[in-house]
Order: structure tokens, then sequence, then C-alpha cells
């Protein structure tokens, strides 16, 4: 069996599926401390006899595997888990078998680009718009990361004129996650995003923030597609707003695909990551199988 584990800074999602990725069993569990939080991680997973693993966390993560801190969750604000060797704990917990470990928003853009509305696209963008805002970018069809795990979601943007809000992330203040994520909005407009009006002002400036990504990750990344997935995204008239917002600052200077089937929300929604560690963990198991079957 193949298991996934999508470590949000909200709720872990566990699930494991046969051989078909039929899941078989799947399991949510709050974010608590590290130790309470993969103790009950355990408990699920040890019920299977599992083959691999992919795991995708929130962040920022150290990825690069030359690094004494590979594996680990860095500089995040989530009390308890900075400087935590979270690659190490699982390794030590489950042995040999192979572990793929990226980001979350990694694992969500796999699964939508391999099984989603990514599906055909080689140059996938996947930003989450949730508890925070993260980007996930497929190269030619494989994962891209550099260093460490792109950071999309802490890129600046310009503050419209009509918005006095300071921001709400810790380190950059008016950054895309300060201005744009579910807590900017509910801090913002006193309500969550699901409660804001249609009509509602509060989704044109939503867009326009998205937008602004939008039109960055065009100029430097040129995909073929960008799809939004998380909670914020979910609202449908938020995205004829984002592509209204996009034609006018983008102002032509490139030419882009339709914006209808450019600009899309996650076909797959909130199993993305689920099923891309799933993707992931097949991936690993067959590598593994068919190097042993190799003739030496």
């Amino acid at each position: 069996m193949y298991a996934a584990i999508e470590a949000g800074g909200t709720k872990f999602v566990c699930a494991v599926s046969d051989q078909q990725l039929n899941i078989v069993g799947k399991t949510r569990i709050a974010t608590t401390n590290p130790q309470q939080t993969l103790r009950q991680v355990f408990a699920f997973l040890d019920q299977y006899a599992i083959e691999a693993i992919g795991v995708g966390a929130f962040g920022p993560l150290d990825l690069d595997n030359q690094s004494s801190h590979y594996g680990y969750i860095t500089t995040t604000p989530k009390a308890g888990w900075r400087d935590f060797n979270f690659l190490g704990v699982l390794k030590a917990h489950f042995g040999n078998i192979p572990i793929i470990f990226t980001t979350d928003v990694n694992i969500a853009a796999v699964g939508e680009q391999r099984l989603g509305a990514g599906r055909g696209a080689q140059n996938v963008a996947y930003y989450t718009v949730g508890t925070g805002i993260g980007m996930g970018f497929l190269y030619h069809g494989a994962l891209y990361t550099g260093r460490g795990n792109l950071e999309a979601g802490h890129i600046l943007v310009r503050r419209s004129n009509e918005d006095k809000f300071a921001g709400v992330c810790p380190y950059h203040s008016d950054c895309l996650e300060g201005m744009a994520s579910g807590p900017a909005m509910e801090s913002r407009w006193g309500l969550k995003g699901a409660d804001i009006p249609t009509d509602s002002f509060a989704w044109r400036l939503e867009a326009n923030y998205l937008a602004q990504a939008c039109m960055i990750t065009t100029l430097s990344l040129s995909p073929d597609i960008i799809i939004f997935g998380g909670g914020v995204s979910n609202r449908s008239e938020l995205f004829p707003l984002i592509r209204s917002e996009f034609s006018k600052i983008l102002g032509d200077y490139v030419t882009t695909p339709n914006l209808a089937h450019y600009i899309v929300h996650a076909a797959l929604g909130n199993d993305a990551g689920i099923v891309g560690g799933l993707l992931l963990a097949k991936d690993a198991a067959v590598k593994i199988n068919t190097s042993a079957l190799a003739p030496h």
C-alpha cells in the first residue's frame, strides 16, 4: 500500500491507498505540537503495510539534500515546529521504506498536474490560498526546487490605493500572504471568506492581489496554466475577477492562452494534496521495485 501525509499548519491529512490509488483509509489530525501530532499520525499509518510514503509539509523547509538540516521545517512561526527535523523523525519511525519529502503545495501541484486541472500540461503553477499562500511549480512535468522550496506566497505586491490594511505576515506585512490569505481577509473585513457576500468589494480587492501573483508568475516562469486551490479560492465568483484584473495589469505585454483556461480553479479541490502524495509514493515504490528486478 501507499501512504500520503499532507502536513498543514492547521491540520494533518493522512491517507492510505492500494496500488491502483484507491483510498482505503483516511484521517484528519489537528496540528498541535510535533510529538502529539505525529503520535496520532503513526497510530493511523501503522495499521497498514506501507510500501512508500509521499509527504508534503508546511514550511519553510530545507529541501537541499546536501544540507545538514535537510528535511527540517525551518523558520516557521508555528509554535513548536521551528527547526524541527520532520523527515528525520519519519525515517526513524518507518525505517527503510522510501519517503518522498516536499512541500504541501508541491504535492497538491503534482495531483493537479497529473489528474486534475493541469492534466496534459507540462509547466504548471499551483497556488494554494488559505491559512497561508504557497506555490508549487512543475517544470516539464517535474517538481522544481532550488536551494530551498519556492516561497511565492511572500512576493511583494503593490498595495491598492483603496486598501489601508497593514497585512498579517509577521515577516513582511504586506506581501501576498499578508494581504490575501484567509487570515488577512478575516482580519481586514471581520468575516471569514466564506461569509463575505458575493458582491462585496472584498472580492475585487482579493482578485487584484491574486492577479498580481499571476502576472509575476507569467513573466518569470511562463507556465502553461496557473491553478488556484485552498479555501479562499473556492469562491467561484473570484475567477472572473482575477482574470479581469490580470488582463488589466498585464496590459497585453505578452501573449497568454485563453484566460478561462489559463487561470483556473483546482479540479481536485481539497483532495489535490493527498492525491499528489499518493502519486509520489507510487513513483518511489515503482522505482525501487524496478531497480530490484533489473539485471545486475
